[in-house]
This record gives C-alpha cells, structure tokens and sequence, in this order.
C-alpha cells in the first residue's frame, strides 16, 4: 500500500516467513518477538470514540489510490474487497493473518465448488447478499461496481500504486491501461472524460455475469491471485464515483462506504472522523465489527514523544503514522503490557535514487555514482535511529528476509556495515567527479526521517557529497514521490521510503513487480522510474514459473540485476513496535499493514 502501500512480522522462524508491499513508517526484523501483549479476555464493550493521534495527512481516500498503510488502516472501515486478511492476537501464531478469507465474495473459489476452471484461468466469484453502499437510499454492492473499480486502477490521474499486478495476471487488462494511460496524453483528464472512457472500453478478463457475480479470465494461472484481489486497488466503486476525477479534493468531500463505518469529516492535514455507517449489517460482513461509535484522527502532533505521552496518559488511543519513541523502548519493553514488538520482514528504510534527474550534471543516471553512494552509507547507525538490534538490522538485499526469492549476498560490503567513505571517494573520482557534488534529498518531515536524511547525509559528506534537504509532510511524501513529474523536473535526486511487501505466502511479485519493473506512470511505486528489459523479462519468467524453487531463483536473478544496477540501498529491515492505551481491548495485529484492526477492538472504558 507506496509503498506508498507505502511502505508504517511475524512470530515464525525466518524460513516459514513468506513476505505486502506497501509504504510504511514503521518497520520489521524476522526475529521472535522480543515483548509479547497478552491478548484481550472479556466480552465486547460497544461504544466511545477510538482516538488516534500524528503527524502527517492520508496519501489518498480513493481506495483505487491508497498505498500508505496508516490509510490502509483506516479505509478497512469504509471500504471492503471481495476478499480481505483478518488480525491477530499478540503472541498468537501470526501466520494466520496471511490467510486470504471471503469478504465480500461467499466462498474462497475451487474446482469443487466451481469458483475456479480445471485451467485455473477462470474465476467466478458469488457475491454475498446485504452488503450495502452508503447510499440513499443504501444500494446493494454488485459485480458492476467491481467492473467499475477495476477500470479506475490504471486511470492516469491517481491509478494504482502496482497496477502491475493486474496487467500481469487478467486477461485485456494491460491493453485497457495502455489504451487509458494514451487516450490522456494530451487529452485534459476531467471527470466526464475519465468516465467516458472507462464506460466506453471494457476489460475483457473482468466482466459482470449478473448482478451477483462477477468472473475474472486470466492470461495464465496465479497462485496468489486471491491475494492481488484482497488489495484495495481491488475494490468496488459506485456509479457515483463517475462524478469525480479519482481522489482529488471533491472526491476526498464524497467518499461512499461498504464498510461499518463512513467518513463524516475530512479537513486536509487537520483530522479525519468516521462515524457508525447504518447501510452496514453483521451479518453481510465476517471479517470486521462496529463496536466503536466514532474513529477520529487528529494531526498536527509531529514528534513521537508527545504521541506517546498522550498515549500513556490517556488522552488518546493509537498512534496514527508515527514509530514508538526511539528512547522509550527499553523502559517499556521491560514492564509495559500495552507495549509489543511484532517481527517482520520488510525493506525499511531503502534510498531510491531518481534515475530522470539531470542535476549535478546527470549524476544520478551514473552507475558509478549510485555505486558510491551503496558503500558509504551507515546502515548500523540508520538502525540505531529505530531502537537499535531489537528494532532493526542491516539489510544487504533488495528481497529482504522471510520472503520468496531472498538469499542473503552482500555486493557492497562495509567494516560492520558502517560505511566506506574511502571506497565512495574512489568510485567517485572513477565516475568523473573527484571535487564531488551536490543533490537533493527528499525526506519526511516527522518520526524518524529528519534523523535517518542527517545520517546519511552526514555520511555522504564524507566523501565528497553534499545533500541539500527537501523536507515534505508525512501524508503527502508518497503522493509527490508517486508523481513522475517531480522525477522527471530534477525536483529530488534521492530518498528514504520504506517498504512492506503486500502480502505474505506466494508473494515473489509483492517487491519486484511495483519496485522496479518498467512504469513511470502516475501512482508508480518505481520512484525513479528504474527501467531495464532484463529484469522485466525475469519478472515474466518468475510469474510464469509454476515451480516454487525455479521461481525463486529467477526472483534472486532480479534481485541480483536491481542491485548491480545500483537503483536503491537497502538500509534495514525491521520489527515494527507498537503502543496502546490500556481502555484498548481486542487488538488484532494486522501483519500486512503493521498496525492494529480498527475494526475489530473495543474499548473499556468506553468514555470519552
């Protein structure tokens, strides 16, 4: 979720890990839990407001757009997919939170009950009875509507953060995109004409049978086709989404829900209020709950220690976008219950390098340059920021641990990964620049990202680089990294966005695929608009290779290409701490978001 699904796991050993790709804040290491909440006991309290508290604004509210997973977590109460994950208690085995279960579909499609064809090609998905928009009257959700989201993905005002996913695997979906993304090129994108085209073209993988089913014709078998489908780029969208160009300001004062609860307030970088949606019924939804009255974010709070110290002193419930305090850790893993560090197996941070700029003479397209940059970054000291070994460990791959394709190789090594400004210098003075240069380096201006941009700029001085700061706030950072035009301008030259694979299982695609396969198109997670045939073609094979192990080698192969080409550093991966105000009953830890379910907790007591 850019990514930004941006990039904000894991209670197994790292082999039984198998990595959800989105932008995050937070991050993971796949280690046993060092602390471990105990799960919640007692029945239901309904009622009171369930209070968040940060920094930064959303990435989007159009669920076709959003890739940050403090989003994520909010729009799980406004908007469902055909198939959702579920949370998990703490210290519980976390693996099931992998597990894809029917959301809005009645049934997990087979060959027995006739959702899936002996070829695997086709899938015909039963919708389930009561599932309502928050419409008025309230409408029933149909296959029309999900014809109609799928049509909004590759829409070249907001599109998907990976449409990769869908082009790769549904039948005519990349010739709709190809089609949509040229019909604009020039064309002004307004609301009518971005309605007449998606009306006006269909997708020939993706059609409405009836109103209660829709079926999906893929181009070749998918064994994770389920997860690509639990995506929010997946959701269903009303007809009256027509009215309006995909997340812009109008939209953002229009969303309608499925979900048990809807927006009533959105101020931009101010708050956000959901209240009780009444179209939604329990019966029509087995994955989440409405036991709070209202959720409210309030942002503004740009440092992690105020957050927490209004989390303990119980003026507000979660943290919306911003890391447990650095400090804090040791003091809370040691005797707070309201305290839990859930493992992972993430890419966070990583410096992507903006291969469109022209700045410092073309730097950035240099591989001699970017090479300098990969040996004289402190990847140690970038985990001290976050807590140190509890929290993060150097990461040396672009497949990070616990995922499929990760084999651990180390191209650019440094004394205890703490940097080689010697060896910069040198690839540097080879590269044409011996006086060294100056770039631009975007970064977050909350949590963490002000220390993790001084760090590393502080290590490039070393050897010759300056980096002069383009700070940006927390909720619009993937949006302009998303946006091409910034790369393409020489706006930045380098950044530190985080990143967790989509999902978990069969997840080859979750990295590589929205990384760093070919697409500069607006709504990328290919920040710097990376392209090279040869690991587009790795990719293919990958996607089509039907074995496990053949395919997890040709994932390593890309790995390996990405890294030689120097397009990012992975810097950490990381376990993802969390905090809760003790009234916070029933958190399930959403593994593939790194945050708690929103939907599923209570609080006691119940006032405010």
């Amino acid at each position: 979720m850019a990514s930004l699904r941006h990039l904000s796991i894991i209670t197994v050993a790292a082999a039984t890990l198998l990595a959800t790709s989105c932008a995050t804040e937070n991050g993971a290491k796949n280690s046993a839990p060092p602390t471990a909440a105990a799960p919640s006991s007692g029945s239901p309290v309904a009622g009171g407001t369930l209070r968040l508290v940060g920094s930064g604004d959303v990435d989007h509210l159009d669920p076709t757009s959003i890739y940050y997973v403090v989003t994520i977590g909010i729009m799980r109460g406004y908007s469902r997919q055909l198939f959702a994950l579920q949370g998990v208690a703490a210290g519980a085995d976390t693996t099931k939170g992998y597990e894809v279960l029917p959301d809005i579909a009645t049934e997990l499609p087979t060959e027995a009950n006739g959702g899936l064809s002996a070829d695997k090609l086709t899938y015909t998905i039963k919708l389930r009875d009561g599932v309502q928009w928050d419409t008025q009257p309230p409408r029933q959700v149909t296959a029309s509507d999900f014809v109609r989201g799928f049509k909004r993905i590759c829409n070249p005002v907001a599109g998907s953060g990976a449409p990769g996913y869908y082009t790769s695997t549904i039948k005519g979906m990349a010739e709709y995109c190809d089609a949509y993304i040229k019909a604009f090129e020039k064309a002004k994108p307004t609301a009518k004409a971005l309605a007449d085209f998606q009306n006006g073209h269909d997708i020939a993988g993706v059609q409405a049978k009836d109103d209660k089913t829709v079926v999906f014709t893929l181009t070749q078998p998918a064994g994770d086709f389920l997860n690509i489908l639990s995506l929010n780029f997946a959701s269903a969208a009303p007809q009256e989404y027509d009215q309006y160009v995909p997340d812009d300001a109008t939209f953002r004062q229009h969303v309608i829900s499925n979900g048990p609860y809807k927006i009533t307030s959105y101020v931009a970088t101010k708050s956000i209020k959901l209240e009780k949606n009444p179209a939604w019924k329990q019966e029509s939804d087995p994955i989440r709950h409405q036991y709070v009255n209202a959720i409210e974010v309030k942002m503004g709070v740009a440092e992690p220690d105020a957050v927490q110290q209004q989390l303990e002193a119980g003026s507000a419930d979660l943290s919306w976008d911003l890391p447990v305090p650095t400090a804090q850790i040791p003091r809370l893993k040691s005797n707070d219950p309201n305290f839990t560090i859930y493992p992972g197996a993430v890419t966070n941070p990583y410096v992507v390098f903006n291969l469109q700029s022209k700045n410092a003479g073309g730097a950035m397209g240099k591989l001699k340059v970017r090479q300098a940059i990969e040996y004289a970054i402190n990847k140690t000291a970038i985990a001290k920021i976050y807590g140190g070994a509890d929290v993060a460990t150097a990461l040396h791959t672009v497949i990070p641990p616990g995922n499929i394709g990760y084999q651990e190789y180390n191209p650019y090594p440094t004394p205890n990964d703490q940097g080689d400004p010697a060896k910069c210098k040198q690839m540097l003075s080879e590269a044409g620049y011996p006086d060294g240069l100056t770039l631009i380096g975007a970064f977050r201006n909350a949590g963490n990202h002000p220390a993790n941009f001084q760090s590393y700029s502080a290590d490039l001085k070393k050897c010759g680089i300056t980096v002069k700061g383009l700070p940006l706030r927390q909720g619009d950072y993937y949006t302009y990294l998303q946006t091409p035009s910034h790369a393409k301008n020489s706006e930045w030259d380098l950044s530190a966005p985080g990143w967790i694979p989509d999902w978990y299982g069969n997840n080859g695609r979750a990295v590589m695929q929205p990384l760093f396969q070919t697409n500069c198109n607006a709504g990328t997670s290919n920040y710097g608009c990376y392209s090279n045939p040869k690991v587009d073609d790795l990719i293919k094979q990958a996607l089509a290779e039907t074995d496990q192990a053949k395919a997890a080698a040709l994932w390593h192969q890309a790995d390996q290409t990405v890294l030689g080409d120097a397009v990012m550093v992975p810097l950490n991966n990381q376990n993802t701490p969390l905090y809760k105000n003790k009234r916070v009953q029933n958190a399930l830890y959403l593994p593939s978001y790194q945050i708690y379910d929103v939907t599923n907790l209570w609080l006691n007591p119940n006032t405010p």
